[in-house]
């Protein structure tokens, strides 16, 4: 084992050997975790407003700008110190460090109604906000050779869509519909290496999440609570839930992961009691997943993950469209999407020292079941498959510049309208294109 090439990104570092850096943690460590602090708190205000329509439903396709260019492996691959977002186990591998990372994510979704009685027939484009601009940063520290303390801060999903034509204009709708969810993890982590080739690990996830809907009040007369429903401007909610994580190198080219995340257990969204069932009741899914990677060059390496997203557990996300319990009840209407699992496959190449390429393809299963498109135009999650290119460039004294590319492959899912409604068909369509950026550095 001790001729084991780890991949360019992380290696594993033996209790004998010592850790890189920061197991030191003399002169001047208070000061360090105070900036650590304001900055994480810094970032986090700046995360809040800025997260767009997500990709894998409503989550995002990875987390860190290397693993959004492998198409979101990370589960066996830790590559920097957004780890913990993916794996908390991965901190432990990736030594003292600093990342700092700011994506651009361009969505553009539309909706087409034909052959409906009520008056909805035409074509809608949700893009009236198109350009979300999505920072992470993440920290970690060996505090000694086996023990990494540290924190990731980082957008975990959300959904958008402004149609400035409004597709319930025949019903007396002026002006813009849409809705604005947005969700912020800041995940204090410890992880531990319980052998040289066994790592464990725990974040706390403290979530924040905000909500706002406009242009729906022909729902009214479906609704629990009517005064609760729409254009109450925006609303939060807290919660919490925790992600554990192990990794372990079973050989010299093999390195498997696993990882589960709790539901996140949120504050209701007391403005839009009216809306969302249980009043107003929005969790975040359970999710969980396994990884491997292999080391199948000195310079290649391939990784793979699936991931599980159990968006089914949460009412307001999973409970059908078509209940006869009005909006806003306990088993009240829903977006009526089901679990989701994702497949991703991923490779980083060394071309020479100071230059690491990357490229990724992911799929998974289609969220929205045609026949719970009409709550859908609202969050039209319907991307499948995505193409990832990425690379690194070692710039000297443990300074390093990532960037990444996706490209959401452009998908439509169709179904028929409610009959009450005017019957007919509504076509959602999306695709979508992101390009990141990040600094780190290793101490």
């Amino acid at each position: 084992m001790d001729g084991f090439r780890a991949p360019p990104e992380y290696a594993w570092r033996r209790s004998r050997g010592g850790a890189r850096a920061g197991h030191d943690n003399k002169g001047g460590g208070d000061i360090v975790k105070f900036r650590i602090t304001q900055v994480a708190l810094a970032v986090a205000a700046c995360l809040a407003p800025a997260l767009g329509h997500a990709t894998n439903g409503y989550f995002s396709h990875g987390y860190g700008i290397k693993s959004k260019g492998m198409a979101g492996v990370g589960i066996a691959l830790p590559q920097d110190a957004m780890a913990a977002a993916t794996n908390p186990a991965g901190m432990a591998l990736v030594g003292s460090r600093m990342d700092v990372g700011l994506d651009v994510f361009m969505p553009a979704r539309d909706t087409t109604i034909s052959g409906n009685g009520a008056g909805l027939n035409g074509s809608y484009d949700g893009d009236g906000r198109d350009k979300f601009f999505v920072p992470d940063f993440g920290y970690n520290r060996m505090v000694n050779p086996n023990l990494a303390i540290g924190v990731s801060v980082y957008g975990n999903g959300g959904m958008n869509t402004t149609y400035e034509k409004s597709p319930f204009a025949a019903w007396g709708v002026t002006g813009t519909t849409g809705v604005d969810l947005t969700q912020l993890f800041i995940a204090p982590t410890v992880a531990y290496k319980i052998t040289p080739d066994h790592a464990v690990g725990i974040s706390l996830n403290l979530a924040h999440q905000r909500f706002s809907a406009y242009g729906l009040q022909p729902f009214a007369m479906m609704s629990s609570d009517p005064t609760k429903l729409t254009n109450k401007g925006e609303d939060s909610s807290s919660g919490w839930g925790v992600r554990i994580g192990w990794t372990g190198r079973m050989s010299d080219m093999v390195t498997l992961g696993a990882t589960y995340q709790t539901k996140t257990r949120m504050g209701r969204f007391g403005d839009y009691a009216g809306l969302f069932p249980d009043r107003g009741a929005f969790d975040i899914p359970a999710n969980y997943g396994v990884g491997i990677a292999v080391k199948a060059t000195p310079k290649l390496t391939i990784a793979a993950d699936v991931q599980q997203i159990d968006y089914s557990g949460v009412p307001s996300v999973g409970d059908t469209g078509a209940s006869a319990l009005p909006l806003g009840a306990k088993g009240g209407p829903g977006f009526g999407w089901r679990d989701m699992t994702v497949f991703k496959l991923g490779a980083s190449y060394a071309l020479s020292d100071t230059l690491t390429l990357r490229g990724g393809i992911s799929a998974g299963r289609q969220p929205i079941p045609s026949s719970e498109v009409f709550f859908n135009m609202l969050a039209p999650g319907v991307i499948e498959n995505h193409l990832t290119l990425g690379a690194t460039w070692q710039l000297g004294d443990g300074k390093e510049l990532s960037v990444a590319y996706m490209h959401g492959f452009e998908k439509t899912v169709s179904g028929g309208l409610p009959p009450m409604l005017g019957g007919g068909t509504a076509d959602l369509r999306m695709h979508q294109n992101s390009l990141g950026v990040a600094f780190g550095w290793r101490f």
